[in-house]
């Protein structure tokens, strides 16, 4: 089973329970894939209208973006409860004398390093996705703005989510590890705040 095949119940109520996955790395992934879905929508019902023939170029870019992060963020969804899990397993190993303690220790950090892959991954797929909502919002097809709307909030969601979850596990990790992407942090943070806030503008202004 996966999380993208599993019922939205069944998938609420696994998030629900007292287990640590699936969490908020995978919901964020989730809802990437939804924003994407979304916008999707909005781009055909621009491309299936002669009134908006302008923006048929934008629709058709911002389609062919969403078809292809929707698979990503399916397998974003398991690998993010997959990687937590192996943190998890790293530190049930045995550390009853230095060497093992050592095995330990690098596995754990092996393991988080890749819990903050994951949703870092998550976040850039967000991130490439926000422009085509933005210009769904302003330039697609208005009947349809509250949709590009709830994209946007979507898409911002999942990328601020799995934000959170790259420096929750980047923070446990020694300095010189994840160097790339503690670099890239602050940049994209400020580009989810930015297009963010603009999807938001073009949305009110067109409904």
């Amino acid at each position: 089973m996966t999380w993208a095949t599993t019922t939205l119940q069944d998938f609420e109520n696994a998030i629900k329970s007292s287990d640590p996955t699936p969490g908020g790395g995978t919901v964020a992934a989730v809802a990437l894939g939804q924003a994407a879905a979304l916008v999707s929508m909005v781009a055909e019902l621009t491309l299936a209208s002669d009134r908006w023939e302008d923006a048929h170029a934008e629709a058709t870019e911002a389609r062919a973006v969403a078809a292809d992060i929707m698979p990503w963020a399916s397998h974003l969804a398991d690998a993010d409860a997959e990687a937590f899990d192996a943190v998890v397993d790293a530190f049930k190993l045995p550390k009853g004398n230095d060497e093992e303690k050592a095995v330990r220790k690098q596995a754990i950090r092996a393991a988080t390093l890749g819990a903050a892959e994951v949703p870092f991954e998550t976040a850039q797929h967000a991130c490439a996705l926000l422009p085509h909502v933005l210009a769904m919002a302003e330039r697609g097809n208005s009947n349809a703005a509250s949709d590009a709307g709830v994209a946007s909030l979507m898409a911002t969601a999942a990328a601020k989510g799995a934000v959170f979850n790259v420096i929750i596990n980047l923070n446990s990790l020694p300095e010189n590890m994840g160097h790339e992407m503690r670099q890239a942090l602050p940049a994209m943070e400020e580009n989810i705040r930015l297009l963010g806030r603009q999807c938001m503008d073009a949305v009110r202004g067109r409904l």
